[in-house]
């Protein structure tokens, strides 16, 4: 029998970013390619993507990428993976929709085109193995979990879901798939844990359905709706909403027209009314109580929005008294302090806030009941709890253990990890490079550890920057130093902190041009050593010292 790798790249002890691999014999299965958006303290990242060094090494091997749904915490990082190894990828057609507009909007795969629309019965035969997939309830129709199916039992990824009784036809799970996949045999079942610890009931899809009608239908002024363009079952209820509610829907936020018209044109997302949606130019029609403003973006963007709107900031709108801004989304615990300002700042504005977890508790994520529920359709050999902080990888575990899965078959993974099955057993068996890479601009990996440190300082204590011109070989200065700072002092009010400053780096170039082993990098450390010490006596603080040495030229000499 093959030996069997299973490793979570990226996605675990983290929240999103999902990659995990799936090896059988020499074939690897990459399971979804995903990004998370940055915390606070990754000062100027854009996003943060798995490392791909392991899939580098083995690119002659690697069978395909296959999706489970078109959020960005699967399908985001695609275009940095596919510019490296150019392998298929298979999805629904909503997903592969959704991904094709990622991958396209970057220009060094623009010109991808492997693309594969499967559905939920396809079986992929790659020999080692076959790949199958099963409907999963989650904010985003098209959802799927894969599974595996190899000599030694299934590989279970059940990616992002919920169970929802109530949910609509394209939302639903297939149970008796689910039972009929258990019932083959489970070897290994990888489940996210988003929710683990939260032993709230989530609220059905139908619950929410009607609480957003009846906050819509009994608002008598305008409503402005902050919604993450990706959760496209909640745009759907907002929609429905305002038609019954007899209001029109203007749209805004940069995503629209790459998520939402792209589930339109598919029949994923249905508009009630096709005069429902004005522009924001006719909005001047309509009275405040006939108006729904649905402003959608990825992760936090609506919140920020809202901000701007709230203080004038934002290019076209602006909350006034009477409002009511609506948040539909579940923020983040990065985001709560940021939602909370935001707030405050719509109450000064003369608006009024609500919240949809308010009254509900709403998400798109199984809670512990569910994931007990799927374990017990499974019924793996092995676990392996996947996408979240530790503490939610632990609570999923406990909750495998409930449901009377032993602990030494249960397996808390980090990153790169390698759980190898073989002879029987599945192992720990090392492990592979799995870093952060970060995203800035159009850099990729560039980005590290002491960049970030920089930027940290250059943002809590400014920068010094000290430019002085030197004759090296008449050992003498040129320009006497020029003092510089940004982020540190207060110019004005600091002139003898600047002049002593400057004093000082002139003491020190004079020092190292009369000594016989000149060196630029000894100078440079020792203007940075000194300048710190006595910035620090006099201040407290640590700016980034910048010395800037320039020698004279030949010409300039003469002169």
């Amino acid at each position: 029998m093959s030996k069997i790798k299973i490793i979570p790249l990226s996605g675990v002890r983290e929240n999103g970013k999902n990659l995990y691999i799936a090896e059988v014999g020499e074939d690897i299965f990459v399971l979804d390619c995903g990004l998370r958006y940055p915390e606070n303290e990754l000062l100027g990242i854009d996003t943060v993507i798995p490392d791909f060094t392991y899939l580098e090494e083995n690119a002659d091997r690697v069978a395909g990428v296959f999706l489970t749904h078109g959020h960005a915490d699967a399908i985001g990082a695609l275009p940095y993976f596919l510019e490296k190894i150019q392998v298929p990828v298979f999805g629904t057609k909503l997903t592969i929709e959704l991904a094709k507009l990622t991958v396209q909007r970057y220009e060094p795969t623009k010109k991808f085109k492997e693309f594969h629309v499967i559905d939920v019965h396809s079986e992929i035969d790659f020999g080692s193995a076959t790949v199958s997939f099963f409907p999963t309830t989650h904010s985003i129709p098209d959802s799927v979990g894969i599974s595996l199916k190899t000599p030694a039992g299934n590989i279970v990824y059940t990616g992002d879901f919920k169970f929802d009784q109530a949910a609509v036809p394209m939302y639903q799970t297939d149970f008796a798939r689910l039972a009929e996949i258990g019932k083959e045999g489970v070897l290994a079942l990888l489940s996210t844990s988003s929710n683990a610890e939260n032993p709230a009931t989530v609220a059905s899809e139908a619950q929410i359905a009607d609480e957003v009608y009846d906050t819509i239908r009994y608002w008598e002024g305008r409503i402005i709706v902050a919604c993450v363009a990706s959760n496209l079952q909640r745009v759907q209820q907002v929609m429905n909403a305002a038609h019954r509610s007899g209001r029109k829907v203007a749209l805004t936020g940069q995503d629209f027209g790459k998520i939402i018209r792209t589930a339109m044109k598919l029949g994923k997302l249905e508009i009630p009314d096709e005069d429902i949606l004005i522009t924001q130019k006719e909005m001047k029609n309509y009275d405040d109580d006939q108006l729904v403003i649905l402003e959608t973006g990825r992760m936090g963007e609506p919140i920020k929005a809202l901000q701007r709107m709230a203080s004038g900031a934002h290019r076209t709108l602006r909350i006034k008294e009477g409002d009511l801004v609506y948040i539909t989304t579940t923020p983040t615990i990065a985001m709560e302090t940021f939602v909370a300002k935001t707030e405050d700042i719509i109450y000064r504005a003369g608006g009024t806030v609500k919240n949809i977890s308010d009254n509900l508790r709403v998400s798109g994520h199984a809670s512990p009941n569910d994931l007990q529920l799927m374990l017990n359709l499974m019924k793996p050999k092995y676990f392996i709890p996947i996408q979240g902080e530790y503490r939610l990888l632990a609570a999923h575990a406990n909750l495998a253990q409930e449901v009377g899965l032993p602990l030494n078959r249960i397996f808390i993974t980090a990153r790169g990890d390698v759980l190898e099955y073989d002879k029987g057993e599945l192992t720990t068996a090392g492990s592979v490079p799995a870093d952060n890479v970060m995203v800035d601009g159009i850099g990729v990996g560039d980005i590290g550890n002491i960049v970030l440190k920089d930027r940290k300082v250059l943002s809590e204590d400014g920068i010094f920057v000290a430019v002085v011109t030197i004759n090296r070989r008449e050992k003498r200065i040129v320009s006497k130093p020029q003092i510089t700072s940004r982020g540190f002092v207060y110019v004005k009010a600091s002139r003898d902190l600047i002049r002593e400053g400057g004093e000082m780096v002139e003491q020190i170039v004079e020092k190292h041009l009369h000594e016989d082993d000149f060196e630029w990098s000894k100078l440079k450390q020792d203007i940075r050593d000194q300048l710190s010490r006595y910035l620090f006596e006099q201040t407290k603080r640590r700016p980034v010292i910048l010395p800037v040495i320039m020698e004279a030229s030949q010409r300039n000499r003469r002169r």
